[in-house]
């Protein structure tokens, strides 16, 4: 018998306020330092100094200053993010003449061993990518530094979760939710022909390829003398980021996998997984981008499950027989999925809901694939 826990399960859970995790490039946050590449063909200014030798920290995270080399081939101009893994740096490439955002991975074997197989997986994803389309972030070098795996990227705009926070959670336009739905779907569907499986895809893992945007402005005003402009970007162009928890479909799967808020039902319940966990979680993403706040916001199994039920339907018996019952919340103030969406989407005007629906089955052998998804008339009929 599988039983559900009652409490915290060993996970990668996250609050509302989630820590940045993206490469976050803020316009406000260009000017953090005034370290800028240097000059080419200045001798002086174009030194390779190396740091000094420095201990890690107590989490085994390198510790750098601003304006420090990273290897002689890379200068440390700041921070852009920071997780479990270690930290996301943005650098001067002084061979390319180009920025890049290098994630060093912290000096621990267990993410050092993570890091390895990653860059597997990105150098697998880049081989089969001949025409460019996978909008997978692209992998351009690795190395080991002073005990630390760096892992080279090129660099993107902001994360969709950054993106919607500061424009104070104001929902996506239809039209930009069915844009990046496609091409989140594209890269899933790719990732999937490979038979990979990404495992943790939510919105700090959906990076705007610019940070370019405009302010439209009048979505409500904050104060007498403070007006909040809603933000859209410029480009639609979006990349698939963070592929340490990508697993292939035949290996050993770990019991517990993605980022609560995007969890799959058969995940909770200990059913086992592959594919479909993919595209339930893209169903929770593409709400949040309609809706501006994320589907099912919840740290505890029963709960989220209580949450389903209340959203879709009751759960099939055939899964849940093997689990415990118990569910005693009554999440009241959640309504059906139709009506939700409907308080976003003008229900006439757009088959959202029904795409919904099609990737929110609890069943994974009835949820829509990437491809299906792809010729849903959301995306094949606008309207």
């Amino acid at each position: 018998m599988v039983a559900i826990e009652t409490g915290e399960m060993v996970e990668k859970e996250h609050t509302r306020k989630r820590r940045r995790l993206a490469w976050d490039v803020a316009p406000s946050e260009q000017a953090e330092a005034d370290i800028r590449p240097p000059v080419v063909g200045n001798p002086v200014l174009c030194r390779h100094v190396s740091p000094p030798k420095r201990d890690d920290d107590r989490e085994g995270h390198y510790v750098f200053n601003l304006g420090e080399n990273l290897s002689p081939r890379y200068k440390i101009l700041r921070k852009m993010g920071e997780g479990t893994f270690g930290r996301v740096l943005e650098c001067w490439d002084r061979q390319t003449q180009e920025y890049v955002a290098i994630k060093v991975v912290r000096s621990i074997r267990k993410y050092r061993d993570a890091a390895m197989i990653e860059i597997d997986i990105l150098q697998h994803l880049a081989k089969n990518d001949q025409g460019g389309g996978s909008r997978c972030v692209q992998i351009q070098n690795w190395f080991d530094y002073r005990n630390h795996i760096c892992i080279v990227f090129e660099k993107l705009g902001p994360s969709l979760f950054d993106f919607l926070k500061r424009n104070k959670y104001c929902p996506f336009p239809v039209d930009l939710v069915r844009e990046f739905g496609r091409q989140l779907l594209e890269s899933v569907a790719y990732m999937h022909d490979l038979r990979l499986i990404h495992t943790d895809l939510k919105p700090e893992n959906i990076l705007l390829v610019s940070s370019d945007y405009v302010k439209l402005p009048g979505c409500k005003r904050i104060s007498s003398d403070e007006m909040h402009f809603r933000c859209l970007p410029k480009s639609s162009a979006i990349k698939l980021i963070d592929f340490g928890s990508t697993a292939f479909d035949n290996q050993d799967h770990s019991s517990i996998v993605s980022t609560r808020h995007y969890r799959a039902p058969e995940i909770i319940l200990g059913l086992g997984w592959t594919y479909p966990c993919d595209l339930w979680s893209i169903g929770c993403i593409l709400f949040e981008f309609c809706s501006g706040e994320a589907l099912f916001q919840t740290h505890e199994n029963l709960e989220h499950l209580a949450m389903m039920e209340r959203v879709l339907g009751p759960l099939p018996e055939h899964m849940i027989c093997r689990a415990s019952r118990g569910a005693e919340k009554a999440v009241k103030k959640l309504h059906r999925l139709k009506d939700m969406v409907s308080q976003h989407v003008d229900y006439s005007r757009s088959s959202l809901i029904d795409l919904l629906h099609g990737l929110l089955k609890f069943d994974p052998s009835e949820r829509l694939t990437a491809r299906q998804a792809l010729d849903h008339p959301f995306f094949k009929n606008p309207t």
